[in-house]
Parts: C-alpha cells; sequence; structure tokens
C-alpha cells in the first residue's frame, strides 16, 4: 500500500501574492483538501480536481482526524489554515491525533508542516513596524483554555513590557475578554500606548484602525480582527506604529557619521544597560573566579553557611534552594451523560446526591429527551469524577460525535428477551467516534412506543427476530421516519450487522455529514439500498431563529 501524506499548509492572510510557492505546489499535488469552511473560500481558485472536505467552526478534531483517515488509506492530504499553521493552526493538533493512533515518523504517513505567513505579521507590515522589538502572541479565546492562565499570562506580558498581539479578541458571545484585557494593560502602560486594529488583512474586506490603548474598545472588532498593541516605546508617526529596536542608544540617526566607529559598538563600556553592566569582564573575570575559589574552599558559599548556621538554630527545619516551578494544572471542562443503565430508567437516591455532589456549583446538569443527563465539570482530574459515578451504578458515556444506543425500557424489564442485544451493541459500539453523532433507537417490542424508527439507526424486535430501519430524518420540519430495510432478522445477526453499518459510516461519512446524508449519498450501506423518504410536499425552507 502507498505511503499517504500529510499536508498541513499555512496560506497565510488570504490573498494569491501572499501566499508561498510550496504553498500552491501543496494544493495541487493533493487529493483532498479539509479545512474550514471560510479558508477553502479563499483558496477555491486554486483548487482543480480535488475533493473538498469542508466544515465549521469548532469541527477542528473531525477535520484532523478525516485528514488522518485520508492519509492511512495512501492519499495526499491537505490540512489548510489561514496564517500560519503552526501558530493557532490545524499542526499541533494533526500531530495529536497522529500520536493518539501511535504514529512513528519512520513507518507512518508523511507529515509536513509548509509555513505561511502569521497575521502578527501581516498585521504588522499594513500598520508600520510595531514589531521591532520582543513581542509576544495571545489568544483570548477561553474555549480551550482557562481564562485564569489567560489573566496570568497578559499581566506577565504586560509588566515585561512585551508588544502584544491579541489573537481571537472577541466574538458573538465572547465579549468581555478584550475589555478585561484592556483593563490589565493598563495598569502597566500608557492610555495613550499606539494601538492597531486589522480586520481581514490583504483580504476584500481588510479594514485597518490605528488608536491607543484607552480609546481600542470604540472601535469595531471581531473573531476577524487582530489587535496589536505597542510596548513603552512605541510611538506614532503619520499614522504610522513604530516600535523603535533601540539603535539611537548606539547610533546617531541624523548624521552619516557615527560617534563610535565598528570596532567600539560592542564594547561593554559602550552597552552599559547589557548584563554585564559596562564592566570588562576579561579583566576581572580571572581574578573574580580565583577569589569565589579559594573562599569556597576555605569557608563554603554564603548562602551555604547561611542555610548551615540557621538550620543549627532550627534543628528539625531544612531548606530548600531549589527555584519553585510554575505549574498550571490544566482544568479542563470534563463534558459527557449519565443513566442509569440501557434499559433501566429509575435513578437511585444516592446516585442523584452523588451526580449533585460532583457537579457543585461550578458545574451543569441538563436533562435531554435521549434517556441521559448531560453534565459538565470544570475539573483537572477527570477520573475521580468518573470514579465517584461509576462506584454508585451510573453508565457514563462521552458526547458529541459519537454514537449512542437510546433503548426504551422493554416495558419496565418484562420484555427482557432483547435486553442482551442491546447491552452488547453499547458494549461494542457506545462512545465510538464518528463523523456525526449517530443515535441508535432500539425497540424491545413491535408497539416500538419509544419511537427507534425516528433515530439515524432503529432496530425493533418482534416475534422473535428484528426489523430495521436506516437514515430517518431526525430534525427540521422535513424530518422523517427511517426507511425499512430489513425484517425478520436473526438475533445472532443483528450486533455484528449493525456493527458493520456504523463502521462503513465511520469509514467513508465525511466530517460533520449525518447519517441520513451518508446514506443518499453513497447509495447503498451493506447492500442496504437507499430510498428517499422525504415528504412529497412544498415546504419554505426555515432558517435558524424563525
Amino acid at each position: 500500500m502507498l505511503r499517504g501524506k500529510l499536508l498541513v499548509i499555512g496560506f497565510g492572510p488570504g490573498s494569491f501574492e501572499h501566499m508561498t510557492n510550496r504553498a500552491m505546489e501543496a494544493i495541487k499535488e493533493s487529493d483532498y483538501i479539509i479545512g474550514y469552511k471560510t479558508y477553502v473560500d479563499l483558496i477555491k481558485d486554486y483548487l482543480t480536481n480535488q475533493k473538498i472536505i469542508s466544515t465549521g467552526m469548532s469541527e477542528e478534531v473531525s477535520r484532523a482526524q478525516a485528514a488522518v483517515r485520508y492519509a492511512e488509506e495512501g492519499k495526499t492530504v491537505a490540512v489548510i489554515s489561514s496564517g500560519d499553521a503552526g501558530v493557532y493552526g490545524m499542526a499541533g493538533l494533526v500531530y495529536e491525533v497522529l500520536i493518539e493512533k501511535g504514529w512513528k515518523e519512520a513507518t507512518g504517513v508523511s507529515v509536513e508542516v509548509i509555513p505561511g505567513i502569521s497575521a502578527i505579521n501581516s498585521c504588522a507590515s499594513l500598520l508600520g513596524a510595531p514589531v521591532m522589538h520582543d513581542a509576544c502572541t495571545i489568544s483570548l479565546s477561553d474555549h480551550l483554555t482557562p481564562w485564569n492562565l489567560i489573566e496570568k499570562r497578559i499581566e506577565a506580558a504586560a509588566q515585561a513590557d512585551f508588544v502584544v498581539t491579541f489573537y481571537n479578541p472577541k466574538s458573538g458571545r465572547r465579549t468581555r475578554q478584550i475589555q478585561e484585557a484592556q483593563r490589565i494593560l493598563l495598569k502597566y502602560r500608557s492610555p495613550s500606548t499606539p494601538v492597531g486594529l486589522v480586520k481581514s488583512a490583504y483580504r476584500d474586506r481588510q479594514h485597518v484602525e490605528i488608536t491607543d490603548l484607552e480609546h481600542m474598545l470604540d472601535f469595531d472588532i471581531g473573531m476577524l480582527t487582530t489587535v496589536v498593541i505597542g510596548n513603552s516605546s512605541t510611538f506614532l508617526y503619520d499614522n504610522k506604529i513604530i516600535t523603535p529596536r533601540g539603535y539611537q542608544r548606539k547610533y546617531t540617526l541624523n548624521t552619516t557619521e557615527q560617534r563610535l566607529r565598528p570596532h567600539e559598538r560592542l564594547r561593554h563600556e559602550n552597552e552599559p544597560w547589557a548584563l554585564h553592566q559596562g564592566k570588562n569582564d576579561s579583566v576581572t573575570n580571572v581574578a573574580v573566579k580565583e577569589k569565589r575559589r579559594l573562599a569556597t574552599a576555605a569557608t563554603g558559599s554564603s548562602l551555604e553557611l547561611a542555610i548551615e548556621a540557621l538550620t543549627k538554630v532550627e534543628k528539625k527545619q531544612t531548606y530548600d534552594t531549589t527555584p519553585a516551578a510554575v505549574h498550571h494544572p490544566v482544568e479542563s471542562i470534563f463534558e459527557f451523560a449519565v443513566s442509569p443503565g440501557i434499559a433501566n430508567k429509575k435513578f437511585t437516591p444516592t446516585q442523584l446526591i452523588t451526580l449533585a455532589e460532583v457537579v457543585g456549583k461550578k458545574g451543569s446538569m441538563e436533562y435531554t429527551p435521549h434517556h441521559q443527563i448531560y453534565v459538565k465539570v470544570p475539573t483537572a482530574e477527570p477520573e475521580d469524577v468518573t470514579k465517584k459515578l461509576t462506584d454508585v451504578g451510573f453508565i457514563l458515556e462521552p458526547i458529541g460525535d459519537v454514537f449512542q444506543i437510546k433503548a426504551c425500557d422493554f416495558c419496565e424489564g418484562e420484555k427482557k428477551d432483547s435486553i442482551p442485544h442491546a447491552e452488547k451493541i453499547h458494549q461494542k459500539l457506545s462512545g465510538l467516534d464518528l463523523p456525526k453523532e449517530l443515535k441508535l433507537g432500539f425497540n424491545g417490542c413491535g408497539m416500538a412506543c419509544f419511537g427507534a424508527v425516528n433515530e439515524d439507526i432503529g432496530i425493533v424486535f418482534r416475534k422473535g427476530k428484528f426489523d430495521l430501519f436506516l437514515g430517518a430524518k431526525t430534525v427540521g420540519r422535513t424530518a422523517h421516519a427511517g426507511q425499512p430495510v430489513a425484517e425478520g432478522i436473526e438475533p445472532d445477526d443483528i450486533v455484528e450487522l449493525i456493527e458493520n453499518i456504523v463502521l462503513e459510516y465511520k469509514e467513508k461519512g465525511h466530517p460533520n455529514e449525518r447519517f441520513f446524508k451518508y446514506f443518499k449519498r453513497v447509495g447503498k450501506i451493506q447492500n442496504f439500498q437507499y430510498k428517499d423518504m422525504t415528504p412529497k410536499i412544498e415546504i419554505e425552507p426555515a432558517p435558524c431563529g424563525d
């Protein structure tokens, strides 16, 4: 089998002129192009016959997983990011997905990360020269990074007088973060510090505003805006933001005759601001080192003597001279679903008390129509949460784009013949990552009163055998039940059949493609032919919110 290839491409700000030759070559040689819809649109003029897989915001993981899957099939796959793929782009995530699969560079798919111009560079070029000295980038998105950690980074950058560039400063839901960032910076910087706001650099809707730290929030800032904030020496000249590099300390910029000759410019006495503080180490180092060596040999260092004296006074107390490492425990939002069982729908008081204790004041729980409660808990130790809940008999399942079984209560266990099959399907497939969430409805009798036929896949146990329904459209005004594709499936065959159907969808479905759309696109699943079940009536499309 051919060795597949992953090309992780940063195509820069989006204009043809600012894309590297290697990025354009990589796009041309690819079999698949995978990316965020907006980014795919930006490069559509360079595409030929590649297969396109585009998804929306927050679908990065499914894009990376699809790219790895196609590369493992021997394909050349381009994963595209605007700017640089290694700066808040897709490069890291692609590697993380590969690592989870046990990838090794020597034997696995080939990976090439193709650099591009990042927003800090493209936006700086439109503002003048604001990033001429030490600078940092900070993303204000707290969807993946705890806000208290972002605050610490802003505080440290402000104290250290970095030029700061904010990525992802604001969105429809995240409006306070840029306000908090401004508040922190104003503690250390003048309100008149120059600020540049660049939206859609080098794209059709490019917009540039130059303002200051005090008034920056008076302007429109959104997800496509990059915010560049100067340091204490940054100045504004003729609508250009300039951060001096420090040449004026040694050089005369308005004359051709320089005060210092070339061989003098690196002498210690001409750099009193450096670590050596203008002292000539070559003259003093030998004497100083010898004096220190003799002092240490005789009595030990001053610090060691001090610690020894203190230890003798406080006999039981010891002192560690090792600097304390900075450690930020990663507290993530742990999201999952809980239920009392596959067939059992009754919670015990102990379960509900334990769930409330685990969720606490900071977490949340939400009732759903899927026979589960969705839980969100901020924690750095998800294993502890899992243990507490499983100890009281809860079943925990991941949520998102995964397989879930949604079984009836089997008439409170009275119609129990098919329960072992439901439990076996759950055991084999529950939580399996898929292109899009997939629910399998399971009814234990021919009444089908729990609506199994209205799920992506429906199973109805009737007369000792199973009926199978595929491709229900579960939402929308054109929603419909699944297509009946088989009756009388033997109990010994049903689990393997369902497993084959789900694994085929996992392998061949596009990211974010619902099961009914996949069935329609491929026309046949496991020899079951697709048939359009859409209601044959004219219905006006209803956008979200109508």
